[in-house]
């Protein structure tokens, strides 16, 4: 008998479980959180886990605005964007976005840290970052997560 006694199992849309989970962010760096963020968000912590689908979690970040920034990140750290006009480059510091919109800076760090194609586009949807401890998102029963117990 030359066949092997075991399939190797993909998941897909139909299969994968899902679940919502909530992460504080208090007292976090930005860098380290933002990555095991992204790894809830992929679904790398599941043993199913599949490349190329969805099968990560919906994740709900609460106290954005309470990330840590370590060394002069503060201060020396620029986000650029360009409105599309001619001589249309703007910057902001970081600390300037965490004054404005803390939650846009988390964010933005998760992204980054997601694949660069449709399917990093649909896993930042199910991203949600609020401000302070309450959010929008109770009926869904999620479930807290503390990030320094996950690998």
């Amino acid at each position: 008998m030359n066949t092997l006694s075991y399939k190797t199992v993909s998941a897909n849309k139909a299969t994968v479980d899902k679940q919502w989970v909530v992460v504080d962010a208090e007292g976090h760096n930005l860098g380290r959180f933002s990555s095991k963020v992204a790894i809830l968000l992929r679904g790398k912590h599941k043993p199913g886990f599949t490349p190329h689908v969805d099968c990560g979690d919906n994740v709900i970040v609460i106290n954005a605005e309470k990330i840590n920034l370590t060394g002069n990140k503060l201060d020396e750290k620029t986000y650029i964007r360009h409105t599309g006009y001619p001589g249309g480059q703007r910057s902001l510091t970081a600390k300037v976005m965490q004054q404005k919109n803390p939650a846009l800076l988390v964010e933005k760090a998760v992204k980054g840290m997601l694949p660069k194609n449709k399917l990093g586009a649909e896993l930042f949807r199910n991203l949600n970052v609020f401000v302070g401890t309450e959010h929008t998102h109770g009926a869904q029963k999620p479930k807290t997560i503390n990030l320094n117990d996950l690998k």
